[in-house]
């Protein structure tokens, strides 16, 4: 992809995302219209919609060939990936949050181009977060270089996981299993409830691991976030296989080194074995 090309792309993203942001922020503690999509913990409002609405019908004037997946438009059924520019949005991650006005909440814009994420740039405007990365030029907080943690084993690694799947029936002994297994193998868990946001506190270095796995989560989630991570010298796997990525299969384990990983993996494993046995 030419450089010009891409300083055009990250130019109007930027643009949009800071549009998009004064949205969400102006929007916090406004009333709400919520819709429920999967259960009372995976909701959508209006303003979702409104920035959905505006950063796609933007892009699609200035690049009126490129393709798109976006959460509110697209829905459950992910379309094919293909080799063309494509612009992966979430309008707002970590609905939940923005409705209760908890701080944690973000817009998220990422562009794949020959099925590899070139561009990402996720932001929370409440605490003034902006996290941008391009492929081969680094990733940044507020126009500062990131860097993931040091920390070099689980043992002493701070870990978010998402804990209100415990609201899904089929998910509930498994999540809560994880939760107590993880509990003790690492220093710390935390749950945010927002999962670009905390793909992208890996990448800061402020935390050591985040998986994610389960119903609502989707491509818009992961893609943008998972090249901040990678840009600041971290890795994002497959939960189920150990491989890196696919960001139409968004399952994932996100660390600051390959040994907290799979250390990870393996737990998660062993941990669904055990329920599985358990509750045939």
């Amino acid at each position: 992809m030419a450089r010009y090309a891409e300083d055009v792309y990250y130019e109007t993203a930027i643009k949009l995302i800071h549009e998009a942001g004064q949205i969400l922020r102006d929007s916090v503690n406004d009333l709400k219209h919520i819709d429920q999509k999967l259960g009372d913990w995976d909701l959508v409002t209006q303003y979702d919609r409104k920035i959905e609405d505006l950063i796609i019908g933007e892009l699609k004037q200035a690049f009126p060939n490129h393709r798109f997946i976006g959460e509110e438009s697209t829905g459950k059924d992910l379309p094919e990936l293909t080799d063309a520019p494509t612009w992966i949005i979430d309008p707002i991650d970590g609905t939940l949050n923005f409705i209760h006005g908890f701080p944690h909440t973000c817009v998220v814009i990422g562009l794949a181009v020959k099925k590899e994420m070139v561009l990402g740039i996720v932001y929370n405007p409440v605490l003034e977060q902006l996290f941008t990365a391009r492929k081969g030029r680094g990733a940044f907080l507020n126009g500062k270089p990131l860097q993931v943690s040091k920390v070099p084993d689980l043992s002493k690694a701070l870990v978010c996981i998402e804990s209100g799947f415990v609201k899904v029936d089929e998910l509930r002994e498994k999540t809560l299993e994880r939760i107590r297994t993880l509990g003790k193998a690492a220093q710390g868990i935390r749950t945010l409830g927002v999962v670009a946001l905390t793909l992208c506190y890996v990448g800061l270095g402020i935390v050591e691991a985040y998986y994610i796995e389960g119903p609502g989560v989707s491509t818009w989630d992961i893609a943008a976030a998972s090249l901040i991570i990678s840009e600041a010298g971290g890795v994002i796997l497959d939960l189920i296989t150990g491989e890196p990525i696919d960001i139409m299969k968004p399952r994932a384990v996100a660390a600051c080194n390959i040994r907290i990983a799979r250390d990870i993996i393996k737990l998660i494993h062993e941990v669904d074995e055990r329920v599985d046995i358990r509750t045939k």
